[in-house]
């Protein structure tokens, strides 16, 4: 290390060691504290999605919303549009990632928020959509969409269609 004063806070956060785990606090049957205090301290983002069938600004004054009613109860949160009906909120402290679920959750236009790969539910869901906790299906939806790709190819292909003719 060089002899620079620079403080421990004024470092970048990759350059800064890890807050020590309280093991204590830790629930074995909730997963979710470990993952609490795991993030604690750390930079983290989640994807909401904005129910119904919004516009851009429909999405950014929902979610300018939910942004005022967070940082009003002290939580500091950055909001990115990045879809007609998807934003995502990048916090400073992920400890705090899973009550600020919780309040986005219980929004009458939230669809559903994507925290560290799991897809929860809000008011805004589709029937079909609520009662259970699903992990993101990223490998089996990228499967589907190549057998679609295959099979539409193999449809389009002229090649195939005068093979067929012979």
């Amino acid at each position: 290390q060089k002899d620079d004063d620079i403080e421990e806070g004024d470092l970048p956060e990759h350059r800064r060691p890890p807050a020590p785990i309280d093991f204590s606090k830790i629930d074995p049957g909730k997963p979710e504290s470990i993952l609490k205090l795991t993030k604690k301290g750390k930079t983290l983002m989640m994807f909401v999605t904005v129910s119904g069938n919004p516009t851009e600004k429909e999405t950014e004054e929902i979610t300018s919303l939910w942004q005022g009613g967070l940082f009003n109860a002290n939580y500091d949160v950055q909001r990115f549009i990045v879809g007609s009906n998807r934003a995502i909120f990048m916090l400073r402290d992920g400890g705090y990632a899973w009550e600020i679920k919780d309040f986005l959750i219980n929004q009458e236009r939230c669809a559903d928020v994507t925290l560290e790969g799991q897809v929860y539910p809000g008011k805004g869901a589709e029937e079909s959509e609520k009662g259970k906790n699903k992990t993101k299906p990223e490998k089996a939806k990228k499967k589907k969409d190549a057998d679609k790709k295959s099979s539409s190819i193999k449809e389009d292909n002229r090649a195939t269609k005068q093979r067929e003719d012979l």
